[in-house]
């Protein structure tokens, strides 16, 4: 195909050359046609020799000096005729005394005359003038003719020139052809043109079908490709193609591993709420190709499959603790210490009574509560104190439980791997809303950092909830605060369904998916505080109808019917059974 085009572009340039190198030749004959009639037509005496003479004759001088001329000029003829257009002068002597072959009236007219015309002669290249008197007038015309096939064989003669450059210019285009046919070979692995259209068509098939996200990107970090499924799990425009990797993705750590920042398979990120694990493989042009798989159901499953096994472990937890108490029933029992017997089962049931009465006389939400429940189970077994902070206060009008119990759960799990072996371990939850009225300045429930004033949402009307979790381990460094909430880094082994370092990268996202924020700091006496703000957790309160009755039931005390709700225990006050 290019040897076609480089021929047939050669060709159409010759020919191009060619015409008006043609009309040029017949230019340049006909303008010395006419050369030479004007020096032969102001011959001196010439003129006078047409209008002395009686008649033309072929031995005159009219015959000699035109004869002259054309022997020293090289043309074809130089015939000179009267005003009446007859010859007096004609290469063949014959034809002296006739009439010219053409039409000599634009030259008898006073007119200079060049043109290609076929006369007595055959083709030729003319020019004609008029032949004037000393007194200007016109006598009559000479007319000089140049053989065509002369200018014909001079064009001709350029030709071979012509073809050799044209030749020339041909090999070196095909050269070029070859040497571009086998770059484009080795580039396209020597796939001819249907091949490549077929391979393109499965390629965006393929793309378009699978069930991974798909991202290219060149050298400059500039995305030149997104499949659908990258652009669902990115929250992507199909007119992101072109765009910057930062400026379509914005900074973060899902950009670090897209750009390549962040090395290692399988690399896990969050972007929204979904869990991502990426992978990134470079390019011989210097870009690279992502693939992206969506892990947030097989985390979720992960992170139920961990609920399962903490419940698992509660149980377990407690079938040990009350085997224990059951050995030690029999014994009082075998030793017939019948008084001694009941007090042991009536202080158990109203120890765990108090600590169960203790969370959700603070706790009203029931998932929450029954979550904190299980980890103190767990927590008393691994040997750490899980205890609630006396400023907690925890309404029932959340509006999602289930994203605060993930927050909790986290948050909790990750206090109790840290406090667990420590001397004197322990971990301390709070729960408050917040209403707009708290100072800034505020100590947090362990002593430690200020609450900050953006920790807390604007407004008084109370939708606003903290979270603050401390333990009694290592802690965090200050130059890794930041750090723990990426996704995918944990100091702790993977667990057996995956991967580690997802819950506070979790637990970030959905705080500041709701306009909250998470930070860590140090608690009072060491180890870690965590701190969670969910702007807008509760439902407002609703109001009263009435005055006295409304005060009352929010007070939680009887109305003036004498009905209400019973006060609560005091907290931590373990409550006994009559013996029977």
């Amino acid at each position: 195909m290019q040897l076609a085009i480089v021929t047939g572009v050669t060709a159409l340039a010759t020919g191009l050359f060619l015409a008006p190198l043609s009309a040029e030749f017949d230019n340049r004959a006909t303008q010395r046609a006419l050369a030479i009639a004007q020096s032969t037509a102001v011959q001196p005496g010439l003129a006078d020799l047409l209008t002395d003479r009686d008649g033309p004759d072929p031995d005159g001088p009219v015959q000699r000096r035109a004869q002259r001329v054309r022997a020293a000029s090289g043309a074809s003829y130089v015939v000179v005729l009267d005003a009446r257009g007859v010859r007096w002068s004609h290469p063949t002597t014959a034809r002296i005394g006739e009439r010219v072959s053409t039409d000599p009236g634009p030259a008898l007219a006073g007119h200079e005359v060049e043109h290609i015309d076929v006369g007595t002669l055959g083709r030729s290249a003319r020019g004609k003038v008029p032949l004037r008197d000393g007194r200007g007038r016109v006598v009559g015309a000479v007319s000089v003719g140049i053989d065509y096939e002369g200018v014909h064989d001079r064009l001709l003669a350029a030709v071979p020139e012509l073809l050799a450059y044209a030749g020339g210019a041909l090999g070196v285009g095909a050269l070029a052809a070859l040497l571009v046919s086998r770059r484009l070979q080795r580039q396209t692995h020597d796939l001819a043109f249907s091949d490549i259209s077929a391979l393109l068509s499965e390629r965006e098939a393929m793309l378009h079908g699978i069930r991974e996200g798909v991202v290219a990107l060149d050298r400059k970090e500039r995305i030149r490709l997104i499949n659908d499924e990258a652009q669902r799990l990115l929250d992507l425009r199909p007119d992101d193609t072109g765009r910057p990797l930062e400026e379509a993705l914005g900074p973060g750590r899902t950009t670090e591993v897209l750009a390549g920042r962040v090395t290692g398979a399988d690399l896990l990120t969050v972007r929204g709420s979904r869990v991502l694990v990426a992978n990134r493989m470079p390019t011989d042009d210097g870009g690279a190709v992502a693939t992206l798989r969506d892990r947030t159901e097989l985390e979720l499953l992960g992170r139920e499959l961990d609920s399962s096994h903490g419940l698992i472990d509660a149980l377990r937890a407690q079938d040990h603790e009350h085997a224990n108490r059951l050995h030690v029933l029999l014994g009082l029992l075998e030793l017939g210490l019948y008084e001694d017997a009941v007090d042991y089962v009536s202080d158990a049931v109203g120890v765990h009574r108090a600590t169960a009465e203790q969370i959700t006389g603070r706790v009203r939400d029931p998932l929450v509560a029954a979550l904190l429940v299980g980890k103190a189970t767990v927590a008393a077994e691994r040997g750490v104190a899980l205890t609630v902070a006396p400023g907690t206060r925890l309404p029932d009008r959340l509006v999602d439980p289930r994203e605060l119990v993930t927050v909790v759960g986290n948050l909790v799990d990750n206090a109790l791997d840290a406090a667990a072996g420590t001397p004197d371990a322990r971990v301390e939850l709070e729960l408050c809303p917040l209403d707009g009225t708290e100072s800034p300045d505020r100590p947090d429930p362990a002593g430690a950092d200020p609450v900050d004033a953006a920790d807390r949402p604007t407004g008084g009307d109370g939708t606003g909830l903290r979270l603050r979790v401390c333990d009694s381990g290592p802690g965090v460094p200050y130059e890794k605060r930041e750090l723990v909430f990426a996704a995918g880094w944990s100091t702790k082994p993977p667990p057996a369904h995956g991967k580690r370092g997802l819950g506070l990268a979790l637990v970030r996202r959905l705080a500041e998916r709701h306009g909250g924020s998470a930070r860590v700091g140090e608690a009072a006496g060491g180890g870690a505080a965590f701190t969670v703000v969910l702007p807008d957790a509760l439902r407002p309160e609703p109001r009263a109808e009435g005055g006295a009755a409304g005060d009352a039931a929010r007070a939680g005390g009887p109305t003036e019917g004498g009905h209400g709700p019973a006060p609560a225990a005091p907290a931590g006050v373990p409550t006994r059974r009559p013996r029977p």
